[in-house]
């Protein structure tokens, strides 16, 4: 039988989280043997036994269990179990609520249930008491079911592989794909998840905690509504003691597969999830999000809350690259220490550094709807708070600890989380943290890794029993990795105005570290040295670089729909810049973000002064891709706790290093869509000596950032690489011929894929590269290339399509250069359009006549129905009747058949522009008339019409993925109803509204 999805796959699956293998024909009588090293088993049961408890194809409950459940762990429901009803119903009408506030909504709403945030009045005297569906407690007391093609019908007929149940509640959803096909991946299988099955049977996602895909070499799962970028893999942690702690394992075929499965999936893990790391958010856009944790996250905040716990080790440290989510851990590690039952109502303090990140961090506490959280920035108000003994989630700033006194709170259950711990560089500081709060826990979160010459940091916060001082890592490539951040690349330019290091390290001679200095100091220390402030801001020099950074922008990054930002030596430098960099763009394409001084210009201040609203105000136009703005230019501001994923690039022009340098770089490293890796132009000559520049004990962090001249040295061989799958093919031949040739070259899948994969490589060099003069002596074999590759790419709905990247822009502009092939046609197919016709009349060859004759009879045959080519049809017989007949010259029978096929090219285009405005209109007429009985107004096409011109107005693209959207069409559709009457027939709005969103 071979290797199948379904064999190797999916069977395997349940084989690891069940003990059953469906691989054995008598896996019938095979009872579940214990598999992980939790005592908690999933039980293996098919889709038919499923059935057989009374499951019906459209119900997403399996509703005998689930009151199992309810009489199990609720004495009220015990005691009179015709209440469960009251309980499923409540559940049903979440279900069927999911078309009219969407996913997210109804997920949330029923998350409250299964959390038992939520109560019925079943208690004594209708006293409302909190109702159980999962058992949180005593996770034994759940029945944890796995099923694998399991089929549900909404408005169609889906089949998930693999679905896991908690009390006959759907909780996961897998899908396993091929592990045979180099092109087919985990991809495919998120793919249908996220935007088929998500779409088709929402229904089965409410009581969704995530979902998963894997073709047995990668495991990735992602939140319901979550974008397939940010699907993440899952590790497990390494055995291996003489690994640092916090290491993970890399998954490498379906062994690590398994350990990863048994892990994630285990119920002791996805309980915590749903309990404990599912915030629900919302983003810049007003949209409603859910969230789940990253492998790094859930791992980083649960060592938190276990050390809190055990109560023996008061401190620890954790670094996390930058960009890898530490708010986020910060937001789950506050919510689970609040929510541990034995820490007896504890008070949560997150220390953050700078008013930017204390937006940052503060924002996503109350976006996320964390409750009891205050935000606090004066050190009497903080004192207050702890003597009065408040038990909330306190945000506050870490420097106001300098005015702290001995004792505020002397209680054991504080718990102190420090943003960007390594910041705490004044000895002082650690220790009056400490004396202000003697039994409180600390921990301090860095993103940068710690000098070990920094004692500082490791005395407040590293414990002495972590091995390495860290009690979780998670590094730079592990980041890269995982894809939670993105590589970065340097690109050093115009060396002639890169800065003379002598003279500079001569100026600088006073300052030990230019990196902490704000703003106002920065131009302090650029005044001292006056040679050194006119080289950098000497107007010639600041127009070769501004000319050039133009140029760099509008070839390598605007194009890709991407923005920068400019860091400039000072504030007045800021200004420099933005005055000539207006000369090539609009005023409107670039803003400077700086602090201004009592001590300024009141002109300066007037005209450059930038408040904290104002800096909201400006952020949110730069992330947003429509907006004109595309350049922030700043000297100090920015360059830590900002996120603007939209940024790629970085123009570098000041002297930092160290802790600063790698924050400021790591402003381009986020996720962004088709964003391949950050950039960095470098002008000062930061990266000349690149592992000077990043100086840490950390050996990894000197290979943080790569030099693009690395890359040039790669280009040719993976040039020749991807050449050598077309040995003996003449690259000269144009059109068909050539194409074939190419194509027959790759004929099979697996020569298809190899090449892919040497492609997408080259592609990635090419895309890095552009316009790089070293990529010119290849340009013609690179386009050639791409062709190819456009030419043999996987129809857009086929499967194995995703491992095939989307070109970027710099290959798809040389591939609309070159104007030969055009549009790459399936060879086999027969062409029907103006030009053949045309050749066909003044060319007469029997071949091509013929072959048109069989083609028009085929069309004819496909839309005999429609009266236009019923008479095109019978036109067509009756020529070929004459012909037979010898009653009609060969010319003129030529002549004869081109005139019915123009008719039908034209009958074609009609009914092409028909149907795409029509079909909406006519599936609605439809529904209206096979719905209309004796009350409803014979009037169907008015109402459709209505109906069609109201929804069309508030409609957008992909309206149906955004809660506002399904809002606007769902009011809208209500009037129009309202108009007839008809808006208190639910089933018909329900309709309706289903068919609305599949057709508009």
């Amino acid at each position: 039988m071979g290797f199948t999805e379904l064999n190797s796959v999916e069977h395997y699956i349940i084989h690891q989280i069940s003990g059953v293998n469906l691989n054995d024909a008598q896996y019938e009588n095979q009872v579940s043997e214990p598999q992980s090293t939790y005592a908690l088993q999933w039980q293996y049961k098919s889709a038919e036994q499923i059935g057989q408890l009374g499951r019906g194809v459209n119900e997403v409950l399996v509703e005998s269990e689930l009151v199992k459940a309810l009489v199990r762990l609720n004495p009220e429901i015990e005691a009179n179990p015709n209440l469960a009803d009251e309980v499923i119903h409540k559940l049903r009408a979440i279900l069927i609520s999911v078309n009219q506030v969407g996913l997210v909504k109804a997920n949330e709403e029923f998350f409250a249930w299964m959390t038992g945030e939520k109560t019925m009045p079943f208690g004594e005297n209708n006293r409302h008491v909190p109702v159980k569906i999962i058992d949180f407690e005593d996770l034994t007391r759940n029945d944890y079911v796995v099923t694998n093609q399991f089929r549900i019908h909404h408005r169609e007929t889906k089949i998930p592989d693999v679905v896991l149940m908690i009390n006959g509640i759907p909780v996961v959803v897998g899908e396993a794909k091929t592990p045979i096909r180099p092109s087919v991946s985990w991809l495919d299988g998120a793919h249908e998840v996220h935007n088929i099955y998500e779409n088709a049977v929402p229904q089965l996602f409410v009581p969704n905690i995530l979902s998963f895909a894997t073709e047995g070499k990668e495991l990735f799962y992602g939140a319901i509504r979550c974008p397939l970028e940010f699907w993440a893999p899952w590790r497990t942690e390494e055995d291996d003691n003489s690994k640092c702690i916090g290491q993970v394992s890399k998954a490498l075929g379906l062994t690590e597969i398994g350990k990863e499965l048994t892990d994630l999936l285990s119920p002791v893990r996805l309980l915590d999830i749903m309990r404990n790391f599912s915030l629900f958010t919302t983003n810049k856009k007003k949209q409603r999000i859910k969230v789940i944790p990253r492998f790094q996250q859930y791992e980083g905040a649960n060592k938190i809350v276990e050390r809190v716990i055990e109560g023996k080790i008061k401190k620890g440290l954790i670094w996390h690259f930058q960009g890898s989510g530490k708010s986020l851990l910060m937001v789950f590690a506050a919510q689970k220490l609040r929510r541990t039952a034995q820490l007896k109502s504890p008070t949560v303090i997150v220390l953050v550094d700078r008013t930017d990140l204390d937006t940052q961090i503060s924002g996503t506490f109350n976006a996320a709807d964390v409750a009891n959280v205050e935000s606090t920035d004066s050190i009497k108000e903080l004192q207050r708070m702890l003597e009065r003994d408040t038990r909330k989630i306190i945000i506050s700033m870490i420097h106001k600890f300098r005015d702290a006194k001995p004792n505020m709170n002397t209680r054991e259950n504080i718990i102190v989380l420090v943003d960007e711990a390594h910041r705490t560089q004044e000895g002082d500081l650690g220790r009056q943290m400490r004396a202000a709060l003697p039994n409180a826990f600390l921990f301090g979160l860095t993103g940068t890794p710690v000098n070990k010459a920094d004692k500082n940091t490791f005395w407040a916060f590293g414990a002495e029993e972590d091995k390495g001082g860290y009690m979780s890592r998670y590094t730079f490539h592990d980041s890269i990795r995982d894809e939670a951040t993105l590589p970065l690349h340097f690109e050093p330019r115009l060396v002639d105005v890169h800065v003379d290091k002598e003279a500079l390290d001569k100026a600088f001679k006073d300052f030990k570290e230019s990196a902490v200095l704000s703003d106002e100091e920065a131009d302090a220390l650029n005044q001292k040295s006056a040679k050194m402030s006119a080289f950098l801001k000497s107007p010639e020099r600041v127009e070769k670089i501004v000319e050039d950074i133009a140029i760099h922008f509008m070839d390598k990054v605007e194009p890709h729909g991407f923005k920068a930002m400019i860091v400039t030596p000072d504030r007045y430098a800021c200004v420099q810049y933005k005055e000539e960099l207006d000369k090539h763009f609009p005023e409107s394409a670039s803003k400077v973000v700086i602090s201004t001084s009592a001590n300024d210009d009141f002109e300066f201040k007037q005209k450059w002064a930038v408040d904290k609203s104002q800096q909201e105000k400006i952020v949110d136009e730069f992330n947003d891709a429509k907006s004109e703005l595309k350049f922030l230019i700043v000297t100090a501001k920015l360059l830590t706790g900002f996120d603007a994923p939209i940024c790629q690039t970085m123009y570098l022009d000041k002297s930092i290093k160290d802790h600063t340098l790698l924050q400021a770089i790591c402003r381009t490293n986020r996720l962004y869509p088709n964003k391949t890796f950050g950039c960095i132009v470098d002008y000062f000559g930061v990266f000349d000596d690149a592992a000077k520049a990043l100086e840490f004990d950390e050996e990894s962090v000197q290979q943080v950032i790569s030099n693009l001249s690395e890359l040039r040295v790669k280009l040719p061989q993976a040039m020749q690489d991807t050449l050598a799958h077309f040995i003996g093919v003449d690259r000269s031949l144009e059109g068909f011929e050539g194409l074939e040739a190419a194509q027959n070259a790759i004929g099979d899948n697996d020569k298809k894929d190899a090449f892919a994969l040497d492609f997408k490589y080259l592609a990635k060099l090419w895309e890095s590269l552009s316009p790089d003069s070293v990529l010119d002596e290849y340009n013609e074999d690179y386009k050639w290339l791409a062709q190819v590759y456009e030419s043999v790419k996987p129809a857009s709905d086929n499967i194995g399509k995703l491992l095939w990247l989307a070109l970027g822009a710099q290959t798809t502009q040389l591939i609309h250069d070159n104007v030969h092939v055009g549009n790459v046609h399936n060879l086999e197919e027969f062409v029907l359009d103006a030009d053949v016709i045309e050749n066909i009349f003044n060319n007469p060859d029997p071949r091509k006549t013929k072959q048109l004759e069989k083609e028009l009879a085929k069309r004819f045959k496909d839309r005999g129905d429609l009266p236009v080519f019923k008479s095109l049809s019978e036109r067509l017989e009756e020529l070929r009747d004459k012909a037979e007949k010898g009653l009609i010259a060969s010319i003129d029978f030529v002549k004869e058949l081109c005139k019915i096929a123009k008719e039908t090219v034209q009958a074609e285009k009609d009914l092409d522009d028909e149907r795409q405005e029509k079909t909406p209109q006519a599936a609605l007429t439809d529904l209206f008339l096979e719905l209309k009985d004796d009350q409803t107004p014979a009037v169907v096409e008015r109402i459709v019409t209505d109906i069609d011109a109201i929804v069309r107005i508030v409609r957008f693209p992909g309206w149906q993925n955004t809660t506002g959207g399904e809002r606007e069409v769902q009011k809208s559709l209500r009037k129009a109803l309202l108009k007839y009457k008809l808006h208190t027939d639910q089933a018909l709005f329900d309709r309706a509204y289903g068919y609305i969103k599949e057709y508009y």
